[in-house]
């Protein structure tokens, strides 16, 4: 059990330098247009299915059409991270929440996704630090969830690398929602 959480650790720890990497000039991923809705409804079938086995689910609440450029390995991969990570913290018998619309932001046109957990939140000065990598909020809550801290990171890169921004807030009525914004290139 050690080796592989090891050996996970090692790969999200490759996959961030390789982000890094990106960021700063080195080989780009393959862009292609990518039907965020096709997206987030494969992420959430596989993760309700795991979260199934630990007394939780994930559900998409809605889903409009968006087109966005890019990788879509790396976007799925930063969704996953997101909803994964919801599903570590939503309580037990409670839905992860997945949403997809359409958002104007500095007058520009994004898809825009939620991912809501029903847990206990975060602290309001820690909701910065999320993203930051190795970061994470307790201890002893780290310990229940097994986290790394990279999770958010890895997914906070990857959205920057696409043009995008990753916010984090504290959701009315309790839990975490993640918010992602990643320019619409292609209208549907």
């Amino acid at each position: 059990l050690e080796t592989e959480r090891m050996n996970e650790l090692i790969g999200q720890l490759l996959r961030l330098a390789q982000l890094e990497d990106h960021a700063d000039g080195g080989e780009s991923a393959a862009m292609e247009p990518v039907q965020m809705e096709d997206l987030i409804d494969e992420v959430a079938a596989d993760a309700d299915f795991e979260a199934n086995s630990q007394n939780r689910g994930v559900t998409v609440l809605e889903t409009q059409p968006c087109v966005v450029t890019g990788s879509a390995e790396l976007l799925r991969s930063a969704i996953e991270n997101i909803v994964r990570n919801a599903v570590r913290y939503t309580g037990e018998e409670t839905q992860v929440e997945i949403g997809l619309d359409r958002a104007s932001r500095e007058d520009r046109l994004y898809a825009h996704i939620t991912v809501r957990d029903h847990g206990p939140g975060v602290p309001e000065k820690a909701l910065q630090e999320l993203i930051r990598p190795f970061y994470r909020v307790g201890d002893a809550r780290d310990r229940q969830s097994g986290g790394t801290g990279l999770g958010l990171a890895i997914a906070d890169r990857i959205v920057r690398l696409h043009g995008g921004i990753l916010t984090a807030a504290n959701a009315s009525g309790g839990g975490l929602q993640v918010e992602v914004h990643l320019p619409l290139e292609q209208e549907v």
